[in-house]
Order: structure tokens, then sequence, then C-alpha cells
């Protein structure tokens, strides 16, 4: 269910599940954070998914097994974040609950125009991640990180795209195209300006 593509110095990471909306087990979770892990030798590292939605967070029964405050979901968010390579996800469709992590420690976000983005986590009686609130209020404010986290609004592509969320709306037949174009520079970089550029940001 998770898929990793190593194209030289491109990593191409999938969540394929589409027939529970990319729903993740806490063997998926550990699979992706071993994976991203592993990943420092790549000057590039995409992250995306299959179907109408990238991920809707936590499988319902794992969840109810205590998979929604488990560790792993900060470590792998911590794993793609310390990534010396442009990391970039490339978004297949909606963002709900713990998926958020992973997406929000991406260097850049690319979206289909379908997807929506929604973090439902206070009305489940949950906190957030813990990195996850300063990351998402650094890219949209305070204000509106109050509204995905604590007003649980869900948050259209348009909308995202303006407060600063994802970067650029793309259809879905150009969104791996798109992606692996962004990635282009750093792939012909030296690595070690790659990762001293990502520092000095």
């Amino acid at each position: 269910m998770i898929r990793c593509n190593k194209d030289g110095d491109l990593w191409t990471v999938t969540i394929d599940r589409p027939d529970k909306a990319g729903a993740l087990t806490r063997e998926m979770l550990t699979e992706l954070a071993d994976t991203a892990e592993d990943a420092t030798t790549a000057k590039a590292f995409i992250l995306t998914g299959t179907g109408a939605v990238f991920s809707a967070g936590a499988d319902l029964e794992a969840a109810k097994a205590g998979l929604a405050t488990d560790p792993v979901w900060e470590r792998l968010s911590g794993a793609i974040a310390a990534l010396p390579g442009l990391t970039i996800a490339a978004l297949n469709g909606t963002v709900a609950g713990g998926a958020f992590g992973m997406v929000l420690a991406c260097d850049l976000r690319i979206s289909v125009p379908t997807a929506k983005f929604f973090y439902p986590v206070m009305k489940l009686g949950f906190l957030p991640q813990p990195s996850d609130p300063a990351r998402l209020k650094g890219l949209v404010g305070p204000a509106r990180a109050k509204m995905i986290l604590m007003a649980g609004q869900k948050v259209s592509a348009a909308d995202a795209l303006a407060w600063g969320l994802v970067d650029r709306l793309i259809e879905a037949d150009q969104l791996m195209d798109t992606a692996a174009a962004l990635a282009g520079d750093a792939l012909q970089a030296n690595p070690v300006h790659v990762s001293a550029i990502k520092q000095m940001v």
C-alpha cells in the first residue's frame, strides 16, 4: 500500500490505497517513516497518492485502537522535514486529519483543484501532532490555522492557494509532471548546494 520508486536522485513515494481513501494504518505510517529516514541521499522527494483522496488520515479501526495519538505521525513528519533534498507533496486529492503532518513538512505543496483540506482534531477529542500547528501557522498565519484546527473549517483548494497552504493548483493529468519539473533544478544541482539553500531559507 506504500510504493517507493527510486529514479536516480528522485524518490517518489505513493500512498496506494484508493479503496480506503488513502487511510493509514500504523504499518503504513511506519513504512512511510522508514522510507523518509532512508531518503537522505535523494536530491528530491515527491509524496503523492492514488484515487480521489490523498489521505483521509488514520484508518478508522486503527484510530479506535490508539493510532490517532501514536508518535509515529510525528516521526514521519520529522523525517520529511529533516531531509536535505527538495520535498514536494503532489496532492491528488483531499487531505484530512493526521495526513496533514507529512504534507505540512514538505517544502512545496501542489494540488488538484478538487481537493479539500480539513483537520477536525479538536472535535474528535485529540490534540494536533506537536509540530503541525507551528508549520501550519508559518504557512497561513495564526487566525487561519485556528480556522482549520479550532473552527473545523473544510478549506477548498482555491482558498488553500489563496491562504498559502498550497503553492499551485494543477490538473490531475499534469500533477506528477509538474512535480517532476519543480524538482528539476534540484536534481541537476550539487546536493551540498541543495541542502545549504534549504537551510538558508
